[in-house]
């Protein structure tokens, strides 16, 4: 088998043998929760306390919770295409490498907020990866973020809204799930 074929199953000893009947609402619920966790690179601490910050909000709670995880400084960096993916805007934002407003940064989690500057420090703007990132990615920032300076800035024009996230996830049965 080449390395590079996808198997129609899951990895492990178990891949293979399929679950008996319909998944349970519980499961479902789980699944979609995992999804979301993991696409993010959040710990379930971390995720039940942006969970219990959303629902406090006004507002609906899914929408709320989606929008803090995209409003995240890592995600920030890695929707703005100065990162190839979500862990290396991380490693970035954790390393110092980024400002925001004129002051480092190096929280991952730092919420941006309607207004914010976020540019990459003038020694990751010539680090290696950062270049090939913004040369060879050709990642469109969202509406709700505007791009400058060749790809080093990314300013927060305003608050996403669930039509501009298009992360593939069913914030509803999330929200279920932690509100049992």
């Amino acid at each position: 088998v080449v390395a590079l074929d996808k198997r129609p199953y899951p990895p492990g000893d178990h891949g293979r043998t399929r679950r008996r009947g319909n998944p349970s609402e519980y499961l479902i619920q789980l699944q979609e929760k995992q999804k979301a966790r993991y696409a993010y690179g959040l710990t379930e601490k971390q995720f039940r306390r942006l969970y219990e910050e959303a629902n406090r909000r006004d507002g609906v709670t899914g929408e709320n919770m989606l929008r803090f995880l995209e409003l995240r400084l890592d995600n920030v960096v890695y929707r703005a295409g100065m990162a190839a993916t979500r862990p290396q805007a991380r490693q970035l934002v954790n390393h110092g490498h980024v400002d925001v407003n004129g002051r480092r940064v190096d929280i991952p989690s730092f919420r941006a907020r309607k207004g914010d500057v976020v540019v990459l420090r003038p020694k990751a703007r010539r680090m290696v990866v950062v270049q090939w990132n913004l040369d060879v990615l050709d990642r469109r920032a969202p509406a709700w973020l505007e791009v400058g300076d060749g790809g080093h800035e990314v300013t927060v024009l305003e608050l996403p809204v669930r039509e501009q996230i298009d992360v593939p996830v069913r914030e509803q049965l999330i929200v279920e799930l932690y509100s049992k």
